[in-house]
This record gives structure tokens, C-alpha cells and sequence, in this order.
């Protein structure tokens, strides 16, 4: 993902509530999210070329999210990918604290990224190899994360999280939110944070849709979890030229 928004706790009926974009090459093979045939519990969409997943939940109530961390440093050649991340933690068992401290301890072998994870109806970590080097357990508010550290205030992720407060209000209606996703403003020059990359990509990314040649937003996805633990997932596919793709939604109880 490139922008994730969510409010953990935050809400009187909903406990959690995530709006994300994922932002990715056209060209890169791609699966939309589905319940995986060898794994039935994931609800995930999928990495086709390195293997593993953006964002996912299974029916047990594991959660996961990440994104990558925006730096100028060359990639290691052989770094393992990043998507695994997710996908190892929906499919395995361990808590998300010790799953966490376990991936400190070889978290220098990745290219910098953000992870997201948790059980939907007790608890929500954030961690990243980049900034603090331990895993933080994320306390009830709304909270915004695209390509630096947990909350920096990128102008879109301020934005997003403004508007997140606001959708908030007319749930259990899901167009606000994806509505927020689609916000196409390109912010000012200098609001713009310098990572590294050309001042035209830089413009070109700091609206929460993006759209480039060959590259954008590829997918929109809203998850909602209620307190009797019905998980609501929809996500919004595109093609390039922000041409609509398929709306995929699914619906289930929470096995507890």
C-alpha cells in the first residue's frame, strides 16, 4: 500500500475502520483480493511476481498492512520481498508482538518498509526498520501512514486522516471513504517532502489517487470490522488512465 488510513477504537460501533490505496507499476501481475485457494482463511489480494500480499485479514481476525518506506539509498540486490510480511503473519499463528520481535531481529535484511498487524478484535502493532527500532502497540485513535514513518504529516496523509473523521460520521455508508481515496489534489511545492526522487514524482505522489504513466493507484480497499465481529472488505480495482476496474466485496463473521 501506499496510503493507509485507519481508525483503531475510535468508533462506538466499529472498532476498526481502514481505507487504503495501493499504488504500483501497471505492468506488475497482480490478483485481486480473494479468498486464497491454498490458503481459505486469507482474504488477500496478491503479488503475482514477487509472491505475497499489500494488505489482508483471514477469518480468524488477523490482520495485516504495509507499505514501503520512500528512500534514496540503493536497494540491496538480494533483499528478500517485502509482501511476505504480510502474508507470513496472516498465515501463521504468532501473536503479532512476537511475530514483530522476531522480524527485529533480521528487519536489516528488507528494504525499508511500514507493517501493520494485529487481531481485528484485541490489539494493533505498528513497526518499521526505518526510525524506531521497536515495535510500538497502537493505543484508540486515528492514525495515518503512507511511504515514511507512522503519522508523518505528508500533506496527504494529513488530509486523509481529516477526512477519515469525517467518513467516521456517516458509517455504515462506504462511499466517504472511498471517496477520500480518490482525492486527486496535488499539493503545493512546498508542502511536499524530498525523499530522494524528481520534483515531478514528488508532486505526482503526494495526492492520495495517483496517476502516472505506467503507474498509480491500482486499487482502493475498505475494511470495516463491527463489534459483533462482521468484517465488511471492499476493494475498488483500476486500470491505468484511473479507468474503473472490478468492485469486489466480501462478507463475513469473525470465527472467535
Amino acid at each position: 500500500m501506499c496510503l493507509v488510513l485507519l481508525a483503531w477504537q475510535a468508533h462506538p460501533q466499529y472498532p476498526l475502520v481502514v481505507a487504503a490505496n495501493r499504488d504500483e507499476f501497471f505492468l506488475r501481475p497482480t490478483a485481486s483480493v480473494h479468498f486464497w485457494e491454498d490458503a481459505p482463511q486469507v482474504l488477500a489480494g496478491r503479488d503475482l511476481a514477487a509472491g505475497g500480499t499489500w494488505m489482508g485479514v483471514t477469518r480468524q481476525g488477523r490482520f495485516a498492512a504495509l507499505t514501503n518506506f520512500r528512500e534514496s539509498a540503493k536497494s540491496p540486490p538480494a533483499a528478500p520481498t517485502r509482501g511476505k510480511l504480510v502474508s507470513n503473519f496472516l498465515l501463521g499463528t504468532m501473536s503479532a508482538k512476537d511475530y514483530l520481535a522476531d522480524l527485529t531481529l533480521r528487519a536489516n535484511t528488507y528494504n525499508g518498509f511500514n507493517l501493520l498487524c494485529g487481531n481485528l478484535d484485541a490489539n494493533l502493532w505498528h513497526f518499521s526498520n526505518r526510525g524506531r527500532a521497536e515495535p510500538r502497540q497502537l493505543a484508540a485513535g486515528i492514525y495515518g501512514l503512507s511511504n515514511h514513518l507512522l503519522d508523518t504529516p505528508w500533506p496527504k496523509v494529513a488530509q486523509g486522516k481529516s477526512d477519515m473523521r469525517k467518513a467516521l460520521e456517516a458509517l455504515p455508508q462506504e462511499a466517504p471513504l472511498f471517496e477520500l481515496l480518490h482525492d486527486e489534489n496535488i499539493h503545493e511545492d512546498g508542502k511536499l517532502p524530498r525523499t530522494g526522487i524528481s520534483l515531478e514524482w514528488e508532486r505526482a505522489l503526494s495526492a492520495a489517487f495517483v496517476q502516472m504513466p505506467g503507474y498509480g493507484t491500482r486499487s482502493s480497499s475498505v475494511l470495516r470490522l463491527d463489534r459483533q465481529g462482521y468484517v465488511c472488505f471492499d476493494e475498488q480495482t483500476w486500470h491505468a488512465d484511473a479507468r474503473l476496474g472490478n468492485r469486489n466485496r466480501y462478507r463475513f463473521q469473525l470465527q472467535r
